[in-house]
């Protein structure tokens, strides 16, 4: 397994969601990626974020990206705006497309763009052309991602899940893989979990789904997932626990009760790992 982390992670989103890429300035943004892909130094894929508000500067977001080496960029529809039709993030693909040359990844996380694709929209921007390479879906309506696994079953279009409580069963029937927000908490976990369903051990799945789940609930222990998530990875020593101005910070009080959830969910995977 070729991987970048001592966790054996499969690979890397940044500047998505819980990386507060929308928060951050252009140029912080553009540190992140840059210090990402230095880091990784291509031993396991990176999806560079790239959302925003216009084609034209999701272009432009790209092209920064291409000047750092990256080769992937997670693309959702554009936000703040009027969406008139499903058609317009076929466009919006078509002329980055034109303009671009890394390979795409097609972001479907509707509460943050106001916008849900249908799994036709996604398998019509996946049929572009072979540069869309994958799908990663945030919008935990399940019978629709199950239909965009069943399309692209045995092809190297990659499906993923951004909804983690979903993940293991839609591994199960036939998802490529997911991308949990506390990848970074719990690496080795997910990993074994990812490796459970991908063999089709069931049995086992169940067990990695209970723990899952208990993982899961970390992120509800404050008002702000994005804190909950920052702090419980910042337990491992990997960032700070802070977010940005003006979202509600953690309280000293949460802290404790994520400590111990983190704290459980670490006894409750050696006490799987141990089994005979």
């Amino acid at each position: 397994m070729n991987t970048a982390s001592r966790g054996g992670l499969h690979g890397f989103l940044v500047a998505g969601t819980n990386g507060e890429t929308m928060q951050l300035t252009q140029a912080e943004r553009n540190n992140a990626i840059k210090i990402a892909l230095d880091q990784v130094g291509g031993r396991v894929p990176v999806i560079a974020g790239v959302m925003d508000t216009s084609t034209k500067r999701v272009i432009e977001n790209i092209k920064v990206v291409e000047a750092m080496g990256g080769t992937c960029a997670a693309v959702t529809p554009i936000f703040y705006d009027r969406h008139t039709s499903q058609d317009e993030t076929v466009r919006h693909f078509e002329r980055i497309l034109k303009e671009t040359s890394v390979d795409l990844f097609i972001y479907n996380i509707p509460p943050f763009t106001g916008i849900k694709l249908t799994p036709d929209t996604v398998i019509k921007i996946a049929e572009l052309d072979k540069r869309i390479v994958g799908y990663k879906d945030s919008a935990a309506a399940y019978t629709d991602f199950l239909k965009v696994v069943a399309k692209f079953k045995d092809t190297p279009f990659s499906v993923l899940s951004g909804a983690t409580p979903q993940a293991l069963s839609g591994v199960l029937m036939g998802a490529d893989g997911f991308v949990p927000a506390l990848g970074p908490a719990f690496p080795e976990m997910f990993v074994d979990a990812y490796e459970a369903a991908k063999s089709k051990d069931v049995d086992k799945t169940r067990e990695y789904d209970e723990l899952v789940r208990e993982s899961g609930k970390i992120l509800g222990m404050t008002k702000n997932a994005t804190a909950a998530a920052k702090y419980a990875i910042s337990l491992r020593g990997h960032i700070d626990k802070r977010v940005l101005w003006p979202q509600d910070m953690i309280q000293p009080q949460e802290e404790g009760k994520i400590k111990e959830q983190l704290e459980k969910v670490d006894a409750m995977y050696e006490a799987l790992k141990n089994q005979k």
